[in-house]
């Protein structure tokens, strides 16, 4: 497997090398620029190169904000991760950064284990991602002419690997699987297994959450537990409904980008299918049932 690049962007130089040396000691290929505009060149020379970027909110030539909107405006880069390290910590100024899409917070100072745990989530997530994606294209549009279906999954991986065939349904399957993979898993992991924010929080950090799935799958109450995954297609519109059996959550609250949840390893999965994925995505009663759709 190749190694992990990350592209650190940082005028302060050392505060730069700082970050540098902590990732290389944890095994990331690293790239310095010490500018927006050497940043710039950097990506737009090899955009393919780098797995998340790590970015100063202020510089002098071009700022952490416009970098950003340059990386999300490029299709080869939409999905590539940008942690965004800032002291400017007010909700104005956290917002402005998710809604230019840096979904990853670091607060200046931070430790070298808060560093670590920022970025080993982001090129998590990514990794995850780029395998859907490579995924959906080796299946092809086989589900392309599909009316009506149903499905039932149980575990994470059933869940990805069904999120990836359901894509092919949709006229662009690369945009649909990221959305629809992290809507499946919210229905597997809070929904029928029961594990809440915190408690996966905690999990992240100590490495095990894996570990506490395959745990909680072999219990009896949740051997009988399943969620369900329906596609409807109509004239102008393809729908995906995904239930579980769980009792259901405050999901208000997660349908939007929140500078409250913006530094943590997760929670971000519910408004970025909605954001990136889909053109409506709306929860039902308790938060059991999602539903997802398109326009055709």
């Amino acid at each position: 497997m190749a190694q992990t690049c990350i592209l650190v962007v940082d005028d302060e130089p050392i505060g730069r090398e700082t970050l540098a040396e902590n990732l290389s000691e944890e095994g990331y290929a690293v790239v310095e620029t010490a500018s927006g505009a050497a940043a710039w060149r950097e990506i737009d020379a090899a955009p393919e190169r780098f797995d998340a970027i790590l970015l100063d909110r202020m510089m002098p030539d071009m700022d952490g904000i416009e970098i950003l909107r340059r990386v999300k405006l490029r299709p080869d880069m939409a999905h590539v991760p940008v942690i965004m390290q800032t002291g400017m910590t007010a909700d104005a100024d956290v917002l402005e950064g998710l809604r230019a899409g840096a979904y990853y917070y670091l607060t200046k100072p931070f430790s070298a284990d808060t560093l670590l745990a920022i970025v080993a989530a982001a090129t998590r997530d990514y990794r995850g991602h780029k395998e859907l994606a490579d995924e959906v294209k080796r299946q092809g549009r086989t589900l392309a002419c599909l009316l009506e279906a149903r499905f039932a999954f149980q575990t994470p991986e059933e869940a990805r690997n069904l999120a990836a065939l359901a894509a092919n349904a949709a006229p662009d399957p690369g945009r649909v699987v990221l959305g629809l993979s992290e809507l499946m898993l919210n229905a597997v992991e809070h929904g029928n297994l029961g594990i809440g924010y915190e408690q996966k929080s905690r999990l992240i950090e100590e490495g095990r959450l894996q570990e506490e799935i395959e745990r909680l799958l072999t219990l009896p109450e949740h051997l009988v537990r399943h969620a369900e995954l329906e596609i409807e297609r109509s004239e102008g519109e393809l729908v995906f409904i995904i239930r579980d059996q769980g009792p259901g959550f405050d999901w208000p609250s997660y349908l939007e980008m929140s500078p409250e949840r913006a530094f943590d390893t997760h929670g971000r999965g519910i408004a970025m299918s909605r954001m990136i994925s889909f053109d409506s995505l709306e929860y039902r009663g308790c938060g059991n049932e999602v539903k997802a759709a398109i326009r055709l």
